[in-house]
């Protein structure tokens, strides 16, 4: 729809209500310039650049982006030893923000993004139980399109209210309510995103982000769980088609795992122009506190000929000052 290619700011902002027929547009604001310096303050609401759903910022988290397509200058004094190496990767700060769904615009983002629930293990002896909260996702700073609106509850979501207010003095006119002050300082153990790996092979960005979610104790051992949310975006206008993945996980008790398997999620997403992007998130256990993971996405051209597209290594790590398992939405 009109809302997923905006004009020249200030321009009328429209989404699809409609979507099958398509036919009819709501104006929901106004563009407003987006941001090059700074960051987006709690209560901004935004489009996805990507995706093109409407959301609200919930709060910023900085992350370290290990970004293996910038080659390292050469010519630099080196700061490690192992910096000589082609793949060792600087970590640069930035900031990524914890955003509301509108829940009007998750039945069109599902066909190219399951990312719309944040998981997390309960807060009991039950190791199987996962929970999740709908409608919650991970934001990088240039994904946001910023608009502003009139409308006082312009986000269809079930924890908008719990977690915002409108304040007309306020640029933006939502601001947090103790409760999202009080969630994020209890949860931030399953929330926080602190590493972000990004890696492209022709064409094809790969980006990983990890979370630690807890341990559990299960038969007599200790069980770590990890999350771990993915984007394939598809840089060119040729169209592929992802078929396989391949995956390695290592323990550090010592155990290297071979995974490999038909497509991701039960899914074999097409990336094409007009949808460049997937997103999904998925989950690994360990019987160890850290570990790492690494492997390829076998992708399939119009011609029928394969590729392999690498996924970037990505650490696993436990948080060792965690005190108390995450407690859900529990207030």
């Amino acid at each position: 729809g009109a809302a997923s290619a905006p004009a020249i700011p200030p321009s009328c902002l429209s989404a699809p209500r409609n979507r099958p027929e398509g036919k009819v547009l709501e104006t929901v604001g106004v563009f407003e310039a987006p941001k090059q310096h700074g960051k987006y303050e709690t209560g901004q609401l935004f489009l996805h650049s990507v995706f093109g759903y409407r959301g609200i910022v919930l709060f910023p988290w900085q992350a370290r982006l290990y970004d293996r397509d910038v080659a390292s200058p050469v010519t630099e004094k080196s700061e490690n030893a192992a910096g000589h190496g082609s793949k060792e990767v600087k970590g640069k700060t930035h900031t990524y923000y914890q955003v509301l769904i509108d829940a009007r615009d998750c039945p069109h983002i599902s066909q190219r993004s399951q990312t719309e629930a944040v998981t997390f293990l309960a807060n009991h002896d039950d190791s199987r139980a996962l929970y999740a909260i709908p409608g919650l996702d991970y934001v990088s700073h240039e994904d946001i399109l910023p608009y502003s609106s009139t409308d006082q509850v312009p986000i269809q979501h079930e924890l908008f209210e719990r977690f915002l207010m409108y304040d007309q003095a306020k640029v933006p006119p939502f601001v947090a309510r103790d409760t999202l002050c009080a969630w994020q300082e209890k949860n931030h153990p399953w929330l926080e995103l602190s590493d972000v790996h990004r890696e492209t092979t022709e064409n094809i960005r790969v980006t990983v982000i990890p979370f630690y979610m807890g341990m559990r104790e299960a038969q007599n051992s200790h069980v770590y769980w990890w999350r771990y949310c993915i984007r394939l975006e598809n840089l060119d206008s040729e169209v592929v088609q992802l078929r396989e993945r391949h995956w390695r996980i290592f323990s550090l008790s010592g155990t290297l795992e071979t995974v490999r398997g038909r497509g991701v999620v039960g899914r074999e997403p097409v990336l094409s122009k007009e949808q460049p992007a997937f997103q999904y998130s998925s989950h690994v256990s360990l019987q160890a506190s850290s570990g790492h993971m690494w492997g390829t996405f076998r992708f399939e051209r119009p011609d029928g000929s394969h590729f392999d597209v690498r996924i970037p290594p990505f650490s696993l790590e436990s948080n060792k000052d965690e005190k108390t398992p995450p407690s859900g939405l529990h207030w």
